[in-house]
């Protein structure tokens, strides 16, 4: 990569992973994203003229890969796959020059109708969103009553159609700390690398308390005393999630702990919501309009120089910061920005 590819924020850090929201609607209403009492009927949903459209988000995309460094890019939601025809843009960001990885994080339901288009358009990965085993809890949590089976249809299908698959489970104090365990051991059995998270305090609606984060500690001596664990090395530097292997084994999983384990120093991604507006952070107050400069008359390398500008400003570390300040924050929703 040349070093005109490379700009550093104000902490030093590079700009390597984009996150690209492509719609703010989702089938699920998980508690700790879109709880359903807020999310509701006449929830005012972004409309059509609102979102970047998939010529828009190629540019962008190109522009961020090609002047700023990005070599990773994550479709998300909302739930990415209700937004008509997505795999026409995985396979337009395909072929942007010098972007390495295509990957989506899904609730993993409409997988078995989309998982085959997604991987011949050129998707090489997905995360899917799973926080229980049994259908009581898990339909609770989504809000829906949608099944376990749903989301296990969906990553088998995942599996089938080549795509590299790994789990993620939320995992909440008095909701389902107790599926750690089970949960470590079925998808150990499966083969799949089950990702647990710690509960965040993501956007307004979810409530959050910090008596309900059960921490990273808390997983790994759990898992451990039953299947002893070895921490190993991250796979490239940025790597939100802690490694762990199972001793004597190459199956692994992996902590994300935001809360009570920060990695700020390390972040290198920002986030494109569904209409335009770029996050330095997840736990962004505002984001930067992207939109009005891209349907503008700007060239490439004007808009290049406004995103250029954003990042070399950024000196984002909520996480590190946390609790230092009682004054409460207006942080963007999870729905906005995909997580």
């Amino acid at each position: 990569m040349s070093k005109e590819a490379t700009v550093l924020d104000k902490l030093k850090r590079p700009l390597r992973d984009l996150r690209i929201s492509v719609t703010d609607k989702c089938n699920f209403r998980c508690s700790y994203c879109m709880p359903a009492e807020i999310f509701g009927p006449d929830y005012p949903f972004l409309q059509r003229n609102e979102l970047l459209s998939f010529e828009e988000l190629e540019r962008l995309s190109t522009i961020f890969v090609q002047s700023l460094g990005v070599k990773k890019i994550r479709i998300t939601g909302g739930e990415p796959l209700m937004r008509k025809d997505l795999p026409l843009l995985i396979e337009k960001l395909s072929e942007i020059p010098g972007l390495d990885d295509i990957a989506m994080t899904t609730n993993g339901s409409l997988l078995p109708k989309h998982a085959q288009a997604l991987k011949e358009a050129g998707l090489k990965r997905v995360s899917i969103s799973l926080d229980s085993l049994k259908d009581e809890v898990f339909g609770k949590i989504n809000g829906r009553g949608v099944t376990v089976q749903t989301v296990l249809d969906g990553i088998d299908a995942a599996s089938k159609a080549g795509l590299s698959v790994k789990i993620n489970m939320v995992v909440k104090r008095g909701m389902n700390e107790d599926e750690v365990i089970p949960m470590a051991k079925f998808f150990k059995e499966k083969g799949h690398i089950l990702r647990f998270i710690e509960y965040m305090d993501v956007g307004n609606t979810n409530n959050w308390k910090m008596d309900e984060v059960y921490s990273k500690k808390q997983i790994i001596e759990a898992i451990h005393q039953v299947m002893p664990l070895e921490a190993i090395d991250p796979n490239y530097e940025g790597e939100v999630a802690t490694r762990f292997r199972y001793q004597g084994e190459k199956a692994e999983i992996g902590v994300i702990s935001s809360v009570t384990d920060a990695f700020c120093q390390s972040c290198n991604r920002a986030r494109l919501s569904a209409d335009g507006k770029l996050y330095t952070c997840l736990f962004s107050s505002f984001g930067h309009d992207l939109r009005t400069p891209t349907r503008s008359a700007l060239s490439d390398m004007e808009l290049a120089s406004v995103i250029k500008d954003i990042w070399y400003n950024r000196k984002d570390r909520y996480s590190e910061e946390r609790g230092q300040t009682k004054k409460s924050k207006s942080k963007v929703e999870m729905s906005r920005i995909g997580g």
